[in-house]
C-alpha cells in the first residue's frame, strides 16, 4: 500500500472544505485533479472516503478515521520542510499563544524588543483561554503559549515564566470583600468557559463560603472590567491590570493571602518538534529580561 502526500493533502482539503471545487480553488488546480487524487486514495486504502452528492462531499467512517491522520501527517511535512530550511537564523513566520492577561500586562515590550532585534521574523500573536492555548499547541497551530500553570501534560514541555498577583475585584463603592460577598445579588463576571482565573475565582469563593452564584460571561477583559466597575459582580485578575494597563476603569482591588493570589505563567510547547530558530531566539530573548 503506497500513499502519497499530496493526495493526502488534498484529502484534507476536500474534508475541510466539503467539496472537489471548492479544494480544487485553494489548491490552485482543476477539479479533475482532486478527483484523481481522492480516487488514487481510496484505491491505495480500499476504502471510500466520501460520499458524493451534487451538494459536496461527505466523509465516510473510514475518512473519519483517516481525518486526524492526514492532518498530522501535513503538519509534520510542513515542520520538516521548515526544519530543513532552518540556517540558524531567525526568520519566517513565529506564531505564539497568550493569555490575554499575560499579553496585556507582559507581552507588549517583549515583542516590541524580539522585533527590532529580529526584522527578519514575522510575529503572529494569538490570544485565548489557558485551554484554548494548550489545543492550539497540540494541534501545531502556535508554536508556543503563554498559560496559566500548572500544565501537565506528555506532549508538552512547560518552562515558568512570570508570576502574578491575583486580586477579586468589585465595583469601587463596595466598602469591603465581606460585604461585597454578602450582597443577595452577587454574580460571578467571567471570561469564557476553558479559563484557569474561573475556576480559580469559584474555589476562592467556595472557601469563603459562597457558592452557586449566578455567572455573567464576556468575551474581553476590557468588558469584564466595565461590567465589574458598574457594579453587576465579581471577578478574579492580575493586580498588575488595574493602573497601567486599564486607568480609565475604576474598579477595588481586594487583596488575598500569598497562598490564594500567587500563580504562576508558564509557557509550553510541543516536546516532539525541533523548536526554530525564531521560537529558540524569542525564549532566549525573554530570559535576558528576567522573566523566562
Amino acid at each position: 500500500m503506497n500513499m502519497d502526500a499530496k493526495d493526502l493533502a488534498t484529502f484534507e482539503a476536500v474534508a475541510r472544505l466539503g467539496g472537489m471545487g471548492r479544494a480544487a480553488r485553494e489548491l490552485n488546480t482543476v477539479q479533475s485533479n482532486v478527483t484523481q487524487r481522492v480516487r488514487r486514495l481510496e484505491e491505495a486504502l480500499g476504502v471510500t472516503l466520501f460520499e458524493r452528492s451534487r451538494s459536496g462531499a461527505r466523509l465516510t467512517r473510514a475518512g473519519e478515521r483517516l481525518i486526524p491522520y492526514a492532518t498530522r501527517v501535513e503538519a509534520l511535512l510542513d515542520e520538516a520542510s521548515r526544519a530543513a530550511r532552518d540556517d540558524g537564523a531567525p526568520r519566517g513566520t513565529l506564531t505564539i499563544g497568550s493569555l490575554e492577561t499575560t499579553a496585556a500586562l507582559r507581552l507588549s515590550p517583549l515583542l516590541a524588543s524580539y522585533a527590532r532585534a529580529h526584522p527578519r521574523v514575522d510575529l503572529v500573536l494569538k490570544t485565548g483561554t489557558t485551554a484554548e492555548m494548550v489545543e492550539q499547541v497540540l494541534d501545531r497551530e502556535v508554536e508556543g503559549a503563554f498559560v496559566c500553570g500548572p500544565v501537565v501534560h506528555p506532549q508538552l514541555v512547560t518552562v515558568p515564566t512570570f508570576v502574578e498577583e491575583l486580586a477579586l475585584l468589585t465595583a469601587p463603592d463596595e466598602a469591603s470583600l465581606t460585604t461585597a460577598l454578602r450582597r443577595p445579588d452577587l454574580r460571578l463576571v467571567i471570561l469564557r468557559a476553558g479559563c484557569s482565573y474561573r475556576q480559580r475565582l469559584e474555589e476562592v469563593l467556595a472557601r469563603r463560603g459562597v457558592v452557586g452564584l449566578r455567572r455573567l460571561e464576556f468575551g474581553t477583559l476590557e468588558a469584564i472590567l466595565g461590567a465589574v466597575a458598574a457594579g453587576l459582580g465579581i471577578t478574579l485578575m492580575p493586580r498588575g491590570l488595574i493602573g497601567p494597563v486599564w486607568r480609565g476603569t475604576k474598579v477595588k482591588a481586594h487583596r488575598l493571602p500569598p497562598g490564594e493570589a500567587k500563580v504562576q505563567t508558564v509557557f509550553i510547547r510541543r516536546h516532539d518538534i525541533l523548536p526554530s530558530s525564531a521560537l529558540l531566539a524569542f525564549q532566549k530573548h525573554v530570559t535576558r529580561r528576567g522573566s523566562m
